[in-house]
């Protein structure tokens, strides 16, 4: 009976989503055009920061519902799907409540731009008086429609849920009319709801309370939830319970989901994620694959080397391991076993090497640790290039090592053969000359005062755009597929931060982590100690989350921590990027591995092949991480 309404509510997703996907391309040519007007003609567009604050915040609440309706909202999966499969009458009720979740979340979202928006009608306006002004009603408006769509999609997805449970306990019945459905696992939420709303009559300080989030949230969180929705309802419901009323806690979800994304430098991250599809839609990974497979065909586990390496110079066009993943699974793979190495070793360097790409700037990682630290974005890619290029040459070092050593593990590789095709230094050149452009352009220009990271990432989106059309790679279909594509990306990762910043909130009003920062001071663990039990913490996190959740979750907990150390934060940063990919090579989530066997052509590689194949890149890595601990001015020498 609800399906008129869920047709409905798709239709409405899809064209809010086509006018964001359109809105955030125009802002790449419009920096694009501020740059050249500011270089050759020393005058600036006026309002430039403005409009582009202004568009993130309206294009993320655009597209929202539409990042939801194709399951972009990140969750942990391990316990809700296969608890799907063998007791769907619970899992579906544990998908029902967690949806209804989301309705309340985002109805409390409409609920406070209401007032927002009536406190902008008719005539509030921002920017610079008598230069440059945008009225705010109008986003506000976006906010408030976006925030209702998402609720009622929501509502659709609730009873959707909910008709799945009643259906499968109906079939349960007449299947095993003698069987219990099995309800402790739901039990547990309820358990956990009960819990939380027991702490509204009890007097708790407000370090308990904050304690008692974290482990709200690490249950929630690991049974299915959207990460996003648990980290504001904790915030939300710990703001609440720590001042006596709901005041407070509800300006703060109205304030930081009206307010927080209007910031001209969250346009990084649809900027360089564009940047990185454009490239990789355009075969430019399998070019700088070919010309460091010929440059290195002559050294023993050549092939495994140039993996790494042009994963490498790709990471620094892309910033994304998953794209690394995705392409040299379709470029390296197939030639690596060809060429006489197992399976298991070229899958596995695949996986192990792509970790380069969120290391190596411009990278995502430190994008979003630059937001939730409050670090400089070029500082923090200024410091992982030496970090970058010793894990690089770690794992080339050990796979040619592995082929000397391990040859049952790496395989026979007939490199030489490759010399065969005819490749000449003039053709190599000319293919990796673009590559080596673009990044000339995008880092220089940050490094060298040109443009900042924004600009560099407006920069960068259309030198791949332009280099892409030229070699006639892109086509119209392509081109919208990558921006609808940046759309869900930016729209997953600026949620899970705005969603960060109202938990982080909470955290720091109820002072649980200066409370941590002072027992681990008085358990002489010292700073070492902790980082090791923080290494160890992240690594266990990435074996069940994506990296952004894990590190959101985990910063504004530790970032105190930190800074009552004394401890270099653009330096941590790179330790805890180092420390957070290696999840992506870890069972059972790794995320590297599973879009490696997703992308494989070949039905007999298995994941657990893939697995072990990585299994000596994340021994590489916590080398490394052990390495810049012990000599954090790797990571600082030029800053």
């Amino acid at each position: 009976m609800f399906r008129p309404l869920a047709n409905l509510v798709t239709h409405v997703t899809s064209v809010m989503n086509s006018a964001g996907t359109i809105w955030v391309f125009g802002i790449m040519f419009l920096i694009c055009a501020d740059v050249i007007a500011r270089g050759a003609f020393n005058d600036p567009i006026r309002g430039v920061p403005e409009i582009v604050g202004y568009t993130l915040v309206g294009s993320v609440f655009l597209q929202l519902a539409h990042s939801l309706h194709v399951g972009r909202f990140a969750r942990a999966e391990m316990f809700i799907d296969p608890l799907a499969e063998k007791r769907p009458v619970v899992g579906a009720l544990f998908h029902t409540i967690f949806s209804a979740a989301g309705v309340f979340v985002f109805g409390l979202i409409a609920f406070g731009t209401v007032d927002k928006l009536e406190e902008a009608w008719p005539d509030l306006k921002f920017g610079v008086e008598n230069e440059f002004t945008i009225l705010v009603w109008p986003l506000r408006l976006i906010i408030l429609i976006g925030a209702i769509v998402v609720a009622v999609k929501y509502l659709v997805l609730t009873l959707e849920y909910l008709s799945d449970a009643v259906a499968a306990y109906r079939r349960h019945r007449a299947e095993s009319p003698d069987e219990k459905v099995g309800w402790l696992n739901l039990l547990i939420v309820v358990a956990v709801i009960a819990a939380i709303a027991a702490m509204f009559q009890a007097d708790f300080d407000k370090v308990t309370i904050g304690a008692v989030s974290i482990v709200g949230m690490l249950i929630l969180i690991f049974t299915g939830i959207h990460i996003g929705i648990a980290l504001i309802i904790l915030g939300f419901f710990g703001i609440w319970i720590m001042l006596g009323g709901p005041t407070v806690a509800i300006n703060t979800v109205k304030l930081a989901s009206n307010e927080f994304l209007r910031n001209f430098f969250l346009g990084v991250v649809p900027l360089f994620v564009l940047m990185g599809l454009v490239i990789s839609e355009s075969d430019i990974g399998k070019d700088t694959f070919d010309v460091a497979r010929w440059l290195l065909r002559k050294i023993k586990g050549g092939l495994g080397v140039a993996t790494v390496f042009a994963n490498a110079i790709f990471a620094a066009i892309t910033g994304s391991s998953i794209a690394s993943a995705a392409v040299f699974t379709k470029v390296a793979t197939p030639h690596m076993v060809a060429h006489g190495y197992t399976r298991k070793f070229a899958v596995g360097t695949v996986a192990g090497s792509s970790v380069l790409g969120m290391l190596i700037p411009p990278s995502l990682l430190l994008i979003v640790y630059s937001f939730v630290a409050e670090q400089s974005v070029g500082l923090l890619f200024l410091a992982a290039i030496i970090p970058g290029i010793i894990l690089a040459l770690v794992m080339a070092v050990s796979i040619v090592g592995m082929a000397h050593f391990f040859p049952e593990f790496v395989g026979r590789p007939r490199d030489d053969d490759d010399d065969e095709e005819g490749e000449s230094v003039a053709a190599a050149f000319w293919k990796i000359l673009p590559i080596l452009l673009l990044v000339v352009v995008v880092m220089g220009g940050i490094y060298g005062g040109l443009f900042t990271p924004v600009e560099a990432g407006a920069v960068g989106a259309a030198g791949a755009l332009v280099i892409s059309l030229l070699k006639r790679r892109l086509t119209w279909r392509k081109l919208w597929n990558v921006l609808v594509e940046t759309g869900h990306t930016t729209v997953s990762v600026l949620f899970l931060i705005l969603a960060a910043n109202i938990y982080g909130r909470m955290l720091a009003l109820s002072g649980f982590p200066q409370s941590l920062g002072e027992i681990i001071g008085a358990t002489n663990l010292g700073f070492a100690g902790f980082l090791v039990l923080y290494v160890i913490l992240v690594i266990i996190f990435g074996m069940f989350l994506d990296s952004i959740s894990m590190m959101l979750i985990l910063l504004p907990i530790v970032l105190p921590i930190v800074t009552a150390f004394g401890g270099d934060l653009i330096w941590f940063g790179i330790v805890t990027v180092i420390a957070v990919e290696m999840g992506l090579l870890t069972p059972p989530f790794g995320i590297a591995v599973y879009v490696v066997r997703s992308t494989i052509d070949d039905a007999t590689v298995t994941l657990n092949q893939i697995f072990a194949g990585a299994f000596p890149y994340v021994i590489m890595m916590l080398f490394v991480t052990i390495i810049l601990i012990m000599f954090p001015f790797l990571s600082t020498v030029w800053l």
